[in-house]
């Protein structure tokens, strides 16, 4: 108990000497922290008197020199203290002092504990917060690398692509130099092709030239020697002729002598006499000879001198159908007959009635033929030049015979050709489109040249399978229709007319479109081949012989087709071309041939228009990818 009085001194001492604890030396000794102890350790001291908690004393120092020593130590606190441990030591309630003093020691010593556990928590905080940071720091610096790698891989990626871009425009470059290159070795190429081909045709046309020279030379050659021959083989035959009437004089008196004998003694007498005699060998041998000769020589000269005729005075090879004769001279007296009946009717054909005729088409499109028919005709009458024309369309539409219509209705004379006969002809295909254009001209009335099929040989000149022989027959037809002629209308007829080659398509001043015929026009194209076909079958005229040796053909008898039938065909045919319509109506007279009693009626049509509309369908259907392409 001692050692705890001496020790709770000491920390009075202290207290008071450094001024630690509230202690006053001029009132009396109280301490605060004393306020929160017990009630009962309160009532044992009734001379402490406890300060307000709000307002604590501080120690007073009212001297205005205190005193102290030079180390800076006061004593006059060691005294209060000293005083203050003496009334504690003579008061009554020591004990409980000194007790109340140990616990807040203890406690002070336990919150400086819990401070240093405090200050260590702190630390420890601290060195987590320190942590963080830095990882915090060494994220932020990871990420800052990512980013720069990133930006540093797209600026590469930049330059990469930079440079493929840099390299593509340089083999774009040089693409395009080896692509002008070759354009130019191109045309170099065509230019020398064209001279080399002029070469090639100036040379032809001198080796025509030369030859017809040749020709020309052999025929007349050949006609003084043909001649000469003749005037020899006519002395030679008064000779012979001469020597046989008296060779044949003397075998009918040899005859009637040898008579006489027996009749083989006479054959062979003969023979031994013709054996025997070499005069008579001589005549006889020379004589047959002479006349094989002749016959020969007769129908060889004939037949060269008709082919010349013909190639000067006939019309060209590559005529198909004309309305002009073979020759000058063929078709005279038809002519004049159908003039002096064209003079009794009082006008041409092209003046009064129906200018097309038979042929139906649409009525646009015959309104715009029957103005070309007009125009054509007073073109002609004015001597104006005439205007060039273009029939396109599927096929079927009545192109051929609108042009024969048309030619025929404006007064003027045609002539049909196709163009698939031009590339058999090779290297004579110039020389025949020369000619037919020279007998064209020499029309009085006027030709209406028509190409049917034209896009065989006129197609484009750039094409790969296009011949020489083509592209140069293509070039002659563009140098005789280069300019507009007041002898020849030249009309084209294709279905396809984009083939067709530029230059001839700018050569064309008419344009006319040729559609599959409407309802309408099918309807009336129905009802004339169903005349044509069935009501005026078998009704054409017999000649005598038929008449005696052949039996009369069966009328066919109608019964039941009447127009709602013929209406209903019509639109059962949508997409038929006027061709396909005719035949149709063959078909259905073929149909009524095949039975037995010669009659069509409603089931017998209407059975063979669906099944003509069917097949027309399924030729559609396998021809649909064609057509497509």
């Amino acid at each position: 108990m001692a050692k705890n009085c001496a020790s709770g001194i000491l920390a009075a001492i202290a207290y008071a000497t450094f001024g630690i604890d509230e202690a006053h030396a001029d009132g009396r000794f109280s301490f605060s922290p004393f306020s929160n102890s017990s009630p009962a350790a309160d009532e044992g001291a009734p001379e402490l008197d406890k300060p307000p908690e709000d307002k604590p004393q501080r120690v007073r120092n009212d001297n205005p020199h205190p005193r102290t020593t030079s180390a800076g130590f006061d004593p006059e606190a060691l005294e209060r203290g000293a005083k203050a441990l003496r009334e504690i030591t003579t008061s009554s309630n020591a004990k409980k002092v000194f007790e109340v003093m140990k616990k807040q020691e203890e406690t002070r010593l336990q919150e400086l504990s819990s401070k240093v556990m405090e200050f260590k928590a702190m630390q420890a905080q601290a060195e987590t917060e320190k942590q963080r940071v830095i990882y915090d720091e060494q994220k932020k610096l990871a990420q800052q690398q990512a980013q720069v790698k990133s930006q540093m891989a797209k600026y590469e990626d930049e330059l990469a692509r930079k440079r493929m871009q840099a390299e593509n425009e340089h083999q774009r470059g040089r693409n395009q130099e080896l692509v002008k290159m070759q354009e130019e070795s191109a045309l170099r190429q065509e230019a020398s092709r064209r001279a080399t081909e002029e070469q090639i045709q100036a040379q032809r046309r001198q080796t025509e030239r030369e030859k017809a020279e040749i020709e020309r030379e052999t025929i007349k050659v050949r006609a003084l020697a043909e001649a000469e021959g003749r005037a020899h083989e006519a002395k030679l035959s008064e000779d012979v002729s001469r020597r046989m009437l008296v060779e044949r004089a003397n075998a009918e008196r040899e005859k009637w002598v040898a008579a006489i004998n027996t009749t083989f003694d006479h054959i062979g007498g003969g023979l031994r006499a013709i054996l025997t005699d070499q005069n008579k060998l001589v005549v006889a041998v020379g004589g047959v000879t002479a006349l094989a000769a002749g016959v020969y020589t007769t129908r060889e000269g004939a037949r060269v001198i008709w082919s010349y005729v013909d190639r000067i005075l006939g019309q060209p090879s590559l005529i198909r159908d004309s309305s002009r004769g073979k020759y000058p001279w063929s078709g005279l007296f038809s002519r004049g007959i159908s003039t002096i009946f064209q003079g009794a009717k009082g006008g041409s054909g092209s003046q009064t009635g129906k200018i097309l005729g038979d042929v139906i088409l649409h009525p646009r499109l015959q309104k715009r033929i029957e103005h070309l028919s007009v125009a054509t005709a007073n073109t002609k009458i004015h001597q104006a030049p005439f205007r060039n024309m273009l029939f396109h369309g599927p096929p079927g539409t009545g192109k051929t015979m609108a042009a024969k219509e048309l030619a025929l209705k404006s007064g003027l004379e045609y002539a049909m050709m196709t163009g698939g006969d031009v590339a058999p002809l090779g290297s004579q295909a110039v020389t025949k489109i020369h000619e037919l254009f020279d007998w064209g001209k020499k029309s009085k009335k006027g030709l209406l040249l028509f190409i049917d099929e034209a896009d065989a040989f006129l197609c484009e000149r750039n094409k790969t399978y296009m011949s020489e022989a083509q592209r140069s027959a293509l070039n002659a037809l563009l140098y005789r229709t280069g300019d507009q002629s007041k002898e020849i209308v030249l009309a084209l007829a294709t279905n396809r007319p984009g083939d067709l080659d530029s230059a001839v398509s700018d050569r064309m001043d008419e344009v006319l479109e040729f559609p599959l015929p409407g309802e309408d026009e099918r309807f009336k194209l129905l009802n004339l081949y169903l005349d044509k076909y069935i009501a005026q079958a078998g009704a054409g005229k017999r000649g005598l012989f038929a008449r005696l040796f052949k039996r009369e053909a069966n009328r066919i008898e109608i019964k039941g087709v009447n127009d709602d039938l013929v209406k209903e065909a019509a639109a059962k045919t949508d997409g038929f071309s006027g061709r396909e319509i005719a035949k149709l109506l063959a078909s259905v007279q073929a149909a009524v041939y095949g039975g037995e009693n010669c009659v069509l009626d409603a089931n017998l049509f209407r059975e063979v228009v669906d099944y003509k509309v069917a097949e027309h369908q399924q030729r559609k259907k396998l021809a649909g990818p064609e057509e497509e392409s």
